[in-house]
């Protein structure tokens, strides 16, 4: 059953992730607005917006929810060469306006951009208070790749990346999920399924154990790491 949300009514309640649709997998509400407080909420319960061109705004929870351990991160000996041999600099919040306009660039293969205006927008609102963040990978100076998501307590939502040369998004992706590690985040949400990010460790788990690892953890004191730890 697909519920609409009210666009005046910010604090509305979600209804529960277990009604979503089956197909699409995941959609679960239709409406609303990207205030501070819907989107947090919405997160909270394992929810997320996404929508693009010409398509009323989405929440999703989709069954099964791809994430990410951070005990289980893999990287591969040709990525392992790279973060050794090509310089990279990983930094935290450098860059978020310009990572989250490269990230709503349309891809190569000619698809458009979920990220509306509005959707970017908000997502500023969200870094000025320190709920969104940014992490980027230079390269002699250059912004060659990077990535963001909401950090809410101990658990990282990510929400989409960009790379202008090869390994700079995994560079970037490794760099965090080790810096998460060291400040006791349990894990990275990475939403639906990708081999990209299926090649870093994450995997498919069921909504209800997505939805049970995060329930305490949301709560957690705020912990986003102040420092890169690529090591």
């Amino acid at each position: 059953m697909l519920f609409s949300l009210d666009d005046t009514q910010p604090g509305e309640p979600f209804p529960d992730p277990s009604l979503a649709e089956t197909d699409p997998d995941g959609l679960l509400a239709v409406g609303g607005d990207l205030s501070t407080e819907r989107i947090v909420q919405a997160y909270r319960q394992g929810i997320f917006p996404w929508y693009g061109d010409s398509q009323p705004l989405l929440w999703w929870s989709p069954d099964p929810r791809m994430v990410l351990f951070p005990d289980e991160l893999h990287v591969s000996r040709s990525l392992a060469r790279a973060m050794r041999k090509e310089h990279f600099q990983v930094t935290f919040d450098q860059a978020f306006d310009r990572v989250i306009e490269a990230c709503a660039q349309p891809r190569e293969r000619g698809d458009g951009t979920w990220l509306m205006p509005e959707m970017i927008a908000a997502y500023r609102l969200l870094h000025q208070q320190g709920i969104a963040h940014s992490v980027e990978a230079w390269q002699k100076g250059a912004l060659v790749g990077g990535l963001y998501g909401n950090a809410l307590g101990s658990v990282f939502f990510g929400e989409s990346m960009f790379t202008h040369m090869p390994n700079a998004s995994k560079v970037a992706f490794v760099c965090l999920v080790r810096s998460l590690k060291s400040a006791g985040f349990p894990l990275v949400d990475c939403q639906v399924y990708t081999p990209h990010l299926q090649s870093l460790g994450a995997r498919l788990i069921p909504r209800d154990e997505f939805l049970s690892l995060i329930g305490g953890a949301v709560d957690d004191p705020q912990r986003f790491p102040a420092d890169v730890s690529c090591a």
